[in-house]
């Protein structure tokens, strides 16, 4: 590498500390070439970049700036230096899981958000959920109270257009009570008229009775006046008997 590949290395990696909004120092080791393109697409995937850089050319950028301090130490032995514009703590789950399947690559140090990040740390914000995650929970809690007024008002028009259809059926609007208040009352006459004329009737039933039995009082006495003037002519003829047979014997 001559005089302006350096210089044209060393700007490229004060160009990514820059814009990179963490730094993570890896130990690259064991790692194989299908293995570390693996790794680069899915890095790539939450805005972050995987390079192998040569230790005294990353001093050299890392020289004057903030992320010395935290990135010096690191730069020994072979090193890839992760740039991360996204989410830092979805790379350091990429990482960790990567580390994790693979058995290769070893985390040396970092900085994030201005500070120094330590391999503890780095694996504590490896179990973290990612930003999109935690909105992702924010908005479910912030929705929950929602969701359950719009569940709890569904229910009471639901049930109001039930009361509304039991007081319909039973005529209670609609201008519908009051005949059916004026049909009870009638219907409460017609038995009470039915039992006047049935009071009506029996007294009728009971005159005719009477003029029956009057009728045939006499019919009885005709009887009996027949009956004894045929008694009375039967004993005259007796006695005629009797006058005609004295006579005979005179």
């Amino acid at each position: 590498m001559n005089r302006d590949q350096k210089q044209a290395a060393v700007e490229e990696i004060s160009s990514e500390l820059e814009s990179a909004n963490a730094v993570f120092a890896i130990d690259y080791r064991g790692i194989s070439v299908p293995q570390a393109a693996e790794l680069r697409s899915k890095l790539r995937e939450s805005d972050a970049s995987f390079s192998v850089v040569k230790n005294r050319l990353a001093k050299r950028a890392t020289d004057g700036t903030d992320a010395a301090a935290a990135l010096d130490e690191h730069l020994a032995g072979p090193t890839a230096l992760t740039f991360i514009r996204g989410d830092a703590v979805v790379v350091a789950k990429t990482i960790s899981d990567f580390i994790k399947a693979n058995d290769v690559l070893a985390y040396k140090g970092g900085l994030m958000d201005g500070s120094a990040l330590a391999p503890e740390q780095f694996t504590a914000i490896a179990k973290l959920p990612g930003v999109d995650t935690l909105r992702g929970q924010l908005v479910g809690l912030a929705a929950s109270p929602l969701s359950g007024l719009v569940r709890t008002l569904n229910q009471l028009v639901a049930g109001l257009a039930q009361q509304l259809g039991q007081v319909a059926e039973q005529g209670l609007v609609g201008g519908d009570a009051a005949p059916a208040a004026e049909e009870a009352p009638a219907e409460e006459e017609a038995p009470a008229a039915e039992e006047a004329e049935a009071d009506d009737s029996e007294p009728e039933a009971s005159a005719e009775g009477d003029d029956a039995a009057e009728a045939e009082e006499p019919e009885a006495e005709d009887t009996t006046s027949e009956n004894q003037a045929d008694e009375t002519s039967e004993e005259g003829g007796d006695d005629a008997d009797a006058d005609s047979g004295d006579e005979k014997e005179d």
